[in-house]
């Protein structure tokens, strides 16, 4: 028995609706990949819970750690950011952060004996640039306890290259 016209354009209306809304939602269930640390090791060395009522403005009950930080030439972080902030002094070396800044990119070297403040929030990826093992030592406030001092992040791509 042959379809009317009518069938036949809502038949073609459903199958079309059904594959668009398939289409949605595949494209917006697909999670972003955040990019992971490349030759980059972190060895926490100490972490407690700030208890004390210092003039700091750090949130009680929230944990600081202290972390070695070993990243081999060419290696890198990954693109992330730090709850609490973190605070970094290059002991050894040289890094580079780049920092997705809204649409652009924001980069500054630092090398042995200089020190690096990430807000909470930042969106970075540090990069060894340099021809020796760096070392970082840093120390991260605002941890919750027994959590990450970091947060995996897309690559926002304002940094082309990186």
């Amino acid at each position: 028995m042959p379809m009317s016209k009518m069938t036949r354009r809502v038949t073609r209306l459903g199958v079309l609706t059904v594959g668009l809304a398939a289409l949605f939602l595949t494209m917006n269930a697909v999670p972003g990949v955040a990019t992971p640390p490349k030759d980059f090791k972190g060895q926490e060395l100490a972490r407690g819970t700030y208890m004390s009522h210092g003039s700091l403005p750090l949130e009680q009950g929230k944990e600081i750690v202290v972390s070695q930080i070993t990243v081999q030439p060419g290696g890198s972080s990954g693109w992330h950011s730090h709850p609490g902030g973190a605070i970094g002094v290059v002991q050894q070396g040289e890094t580079t952060i780049y920092e997705a800044d809204g649409n652009h990119c924001t980069i500054t070297t630092y090398t042995h004996g200089q020190a690096f403040v990430e807000r909470p929030g930042d969106v970075v990826i540090a990069v060894n640039t340099g021809s020796v093992v760096t070392i970082i030592l840093a120390t991260f406030p605002g941890v919750p306890v027994g959590g990450s001092t970091r947060i995996d992040r897309d690559n926002p791509g304002t940094c082309p290259g990186v």
